[in-house]
């Protein structure tokens, strides 16, 4: 039940409220002064409250912030003498959701509490939406807030519950392998290995023996028994990367595995039992593929039973922001130097170039300029030498060094515009969307006003 706490020291109005509010299902604690209500919001943790303006011993605007150090989120709805205008655009300014005039009418205070519970509940689950990307970034490494990284999050989520085989889609770089990785960690295999292979880069002449395994003598260089990488992720996960450079020999032998659960070691006869996830990966159409003829479309079908496609980076331009600043912490931290942030002509061209490598290539950027870097902000002087030759003149001075949150202000002030104007207007919805309560979104729109 919803529990509101009334502050209002003149009796018959407070018992009023009470009364009202009581009638429509309402929790309600009313007290005469501030003392009693810090006392009530101490130990009944009231989800609302109605505050008169003057009260005997503090001043509703005094006695809200005291409620708002103990509950940040508390939506408090100010009660004014009619007329007294500045006072409610003071205690508007002071944090207060809502006020009310008195004398007012009852339909007008029961409206107005409503629609103050009714933000709280909002707020409550962004902030648990907040939580549960915030929670899932630390667990899958995995930084974004676009709603194709949701899209992404929601997908491996619902894969890590199963043991079917899992196809990773998407661009060179986009972080294929992290998501693979994510994955094990999430699956009821977590305790087992993780495997990983790259397809493409196993000589074609070792390839079978890499995988499966082979039996000493088995050819020229077998010295001794081995086990390949199937066996190697016995009881985990086995991560086959540009899965689709399999020769058509070992498309074949892989196939097999898949359907039988078993494999022969090169050299041997006696088929081995092994209990391995599979989970594959490419930047390539499998269907191209197999319309060329390269690559067995049964196989397609065993790998491909639970799709999860990365987006490149060109098309989560909101992302780039929390990905810069992931990056630049981490390769700060790697080539121990002390990088705080990216000049604005740096930020300028970043948000302006398409990152045809995707992630791996502003991570291998960033890594690159943190070492050229003479000061604690990145210089386009201090990028690598084919981005130059693609420099974008910005109308921003790139001799003004700032922190990476004012650096990328453009940035974010472009993504809220958008999103914005996607819910058509909407705050509430776009507020949601981008991860933050209405009133940060309120001071968002303020604060890029007034810079225009």
């Amino acid at each position: 039940m919803e529990r509101i706490l009334v502050v209002e020291d003149e009796t018959s109005l407070r018992d009023t409220i009470a009364m009202l509010l009581r009638a429509r299902g309402y929790e309600v604690e009313a007290v005469p002064d501030g003392r009693s209500a810090l006392e009530v919001q101490a130990q009944r943790r009231p989800t609302m409250a109605l505050l008169d303006v003057r009260l005997p011993d503090i001043s509703g605007n005094d006695l809200m912030t005291r409620l708002h150090e103990r509950d940040s989120q508390l939506p408090c709805v100010i009660m004014t003498a009619y007329g007294s205008v500045p006072s409610a655009v003071d205690a508007m300014r002071a944090g207060a959701y809502d006020y009310l005039t008195k004398p007012f009418d009852n339909n007008d205070l029961l409206f107005r509490v409503s629609r103050a519970l009714g933000h709280r509940q909002l707020t409550n689950r962004v902030s648990e939406l907040e939580a549960e990307v915030s929670a899932r970034a630390e667990f899958t490494g995995i930084v974004g807030r676009s709603q194709q990284i949701q899209h992404v999050l929601r997908r491996l989520g619902r894969a890590a519950q199963s043991e079917t085989e899992v196809l990773i889609t998407g661009e060179t770089g986009t972080g294929k392998e992290l998501v693979a990785r994510s994955l094990h960690r999430g699956s009821a295999r977590a305790a087992g290995p993780f495997v990983s292979v790259n397809c493409g880069a196993i000589p074609i002449s070792l390839a079978e023996s890499e995988l499966f395994g082979h039996r000493r003598g088995a050819f020229t260089d077998a010295k001794a028994d081995c086990r390949g990488m199937f066996e190697l992720a016995e009881g985990g996960t086995l991560f086959l990367d540009e899965v689709s450079e399999l020769s058509p020999e070992l498309q074949v032998k892989l196939l097999r595995v898949i359907q039988e659960r078993e494999l022969t070691r090169v050299g041997e006869e006696q088929p081995i039992r092994v209990d391995v996830r599979i989970v594959s990966a490419t930047n390539r159409s499998l269907a191209d593929l197999i319309a060329e003829g390269r690559f067995r479309e049964d196989l397609r079908w065993r790998l491909d039973v639970f799709q999860i496609e990365m987006p490149p980076l060109r098309d989560r331009p909101g992302d780039l922001p929390l990905l810069v600043n992931h990056l630049l912490d981490r390769a700060s931290i790697e080539c121990q130097r002390a990088v705080l942030g990216i000049s604005s002509e740096v930020a300028a061209l970043f948000g302006r170039y398409e990152w045809p490598g995707n992630v791996r290539e502003l991570s291998n950027v960033l890594r690159q300029a943190v070492v050229m870097a003479t000061g604690t902000v990145i210089q386009v002087d201090d990028l690598p030498s084919y981005l130059l030759n693609r420099k974008l003149h910005s109308s921003q001075s790139a001799e003004t060094p700032a922190p990476l949150g004012a650096v990328l202000a453009d940035a974010e002030r472009r993504l809220v515009e958008s999103t914005l104007a996607k819910h058509g207007g909407n705050r509430t919805a776009a507020a949601a969307e981008l991860g933050i309560n209405r009133r940060t979104l309120y001071k968002k729109l303020k604060a890029s006003d007034s810079s225009n």
